[in-house]
């Protein structure tokens, strides 16, 4: 701060300075309050008008020749501004435009902390926002995902759009090779559009994580794919100062695990409490933090070590029992949908072509409408997020239904959570086809989407 006000031509007080952070248990850290603690000195020296940045947060990273720099979380300075009834926000230029998106609080944009000072003191106009990339401009993504892309798996497509239209959590289990990470990376091709709540959400949290440009919202639901490799901190958060994990990066989008009897056991079992709550706390000492983990989990699997699972596999009983053993009951049952993958025969490769994203996506939007209209007021956003209240009071299943359930419900030795979720997943099948009742095929399809050839069948 020295060098960028002396450089900024102001004078540096050569007396004792004391700078109060309060409140104290509050950790304060990172280069955006270099802008906030230069003004104060420049307050503080009579250099600036105390006046002059009333009603004003300021945020930004100072280099020594005094220009400002990017700096993550403009977005949630905005919005806390807002919240505490602050009327202006200074930022640096490059993240005016994410800044911009909370309404009601004016955004300056300033490229130095001379600026800065010219601007609050009224010498200077507001600098207007700088203009977006027109869409059309934009450069366009090379061969996006697309489900046209897959071949030879349409039995496995009526599963995969009950997955998405609900947000159920969805696992694809099968021998290497067969199109499990390829139908995994072309789900967000189906899922609907975010919402303006949902994408300020999201921008929030790239912007924070320092994955944001700072160029405006994040249309695009977000693909996470970490390697099995991770630790638990990195999978759902934490570390010495808490950051969010891969998991709330994925919030609103797909969170995918790809060999999923690879990842410690450690992480797997960090998971299920984000993935049940939809969200994971993180407590540290003097404080707790919590982070959203609103997301569809997606995970594939091979049968087995060797991947084949069948009369080709040399796996032992000792390697079969530990694959499993890292496939615990408790997280596999907060998977609603099932699929196995199989490997398809050269006649389907050559005549079976999935339909286009874009039709499929218009099923799932139209499901989720009606999800929408359903949920009105609730804060749930899907299916998949309705609580066992909701599952009874708003699933609409018919007395057919419920009494083929209970059926199943011995027969399948499902638990209780696994009751619910079935619910879950036949309310979606229905949604699927514009019907208000759960009706007994529904009840069958949704069992069917999950004990689809469980993997330690499989393995077995």
């Amino acid at each position: 701060m020295r060098s960028a006000i002396t450089n900024s031509g102001f004078e540096f007080p050569q007396k004792r300075i004391t700078i109060n952070l309060a409140p104290a248990y509050l950790r304060k850290i990172g280069p955006g309050f270099d802008l906030p603690l230069a003004m104060a000195i420049l307050a503080a020296s009579g250099q600036v008008e105390a006046e002059a940045i009333a009603d004003c947060a300021l945020a930004g990273e100072l280099s020594l020749t005094g220009e400002l720099r990017a700096m993550r979380g403009a977005l949630a300075v905005a919005q806390g501004a807002a919240a505490h009834g602050i009327g202006r926000v200074v930022v640096p230029a490059s993240r005016a435009r994410e800044a911009a998106l909370v309404e009601g609080v004016q955004v300056i944009g300033v490229l130095a902390l001379h600026d800065a000072v010219d601007i609050l003191a009224g010498r200077r106009e507001v600098p207007p926002l700088a203009e977006l990339v027109p869409e059309a401009e934009a450069p366009a993504v090379l061969d996006p995902p697309d489900l046209a892309d897959v071949r030879g798996h349409d039995a496995l497509l009526p599963a995969i759009v009950v997955a998405a239209a609900g947000g159920h959590n969805l696992f694809l289990h099968g021998p290497p090779g067969t199109g499990k990470t390829m139908l995994a990376r072309r789900i967000p091709s189906i899922l609907p559009p975010l919402s303006r709540a949902e994408a300020i959400e999201v921008t929030r949290i790239h912007s924070i994580a320092g994955l944001h440009s700072g160029g405006g919202l994040v249309e695009t639901r977000p693909f996470r794919a970490p390697h099995h490799t991770i630790s638990p901190a990195g999978l759902v958060g934490g570390g010495p100062v808490p950051a969010p994990g891969e998991v709330t990066l994925a919030h609103h989008g797909v969170l995918f695990l790809d060999e999923l009897s690879e990842f410690a056991r450690s992480s797997l079992e960090a998971l299920r409490q984000p993935i049940e709550d939809g969200r994971v706390v993180i407590v540290r000492s003097q404080r707790v933090m919590l982070f959203p983990t609103r997301c569809m989990l997606v995970a594939a699997s091979n049968p087995c070590p060797c991947g084949f699972g069948d009369h080709r596999c040399h796996c032992s009983a000792a390697d079969l029992s530990r694959h499993q053993r890292r496939l615990s009951g408790p997280l596999l049952d907060r998977i609603d949908v099932t699929v196995a993958v199989g490997r398809p025969s050269a006649q389907a490769l050559r005549d079976q072509r999935a339909p286009a994203s874009a039709v499929l996506r218009e099923h799932v939007v139209a499901a989720r409408e009606r999800q929408t209209r359903r949920f009105a007021g609730l804060g749930v956003a899907c299916n998949a997020q309705m609580t066992p209240r909701m599952v009874r009071e708003l699933v609409g299943a018919t007395p057919s239904a419920l009494r083929l359930l209970y059926e199943l419900h011995d027969r399948d030795g499902l638990s209780a959570r696994g009751h619910h979720r079935v619910l879950r997943v036949a309310r979606t099948a229905a949604d699927l086809e514009g019907s208000d009742v759960v009706g007994p095929e529904h009840v069958t399809a949704a069992l069917a989407h999950r004990t689809d050839a469980a993997p330690n069948q499989t393995a077995a």
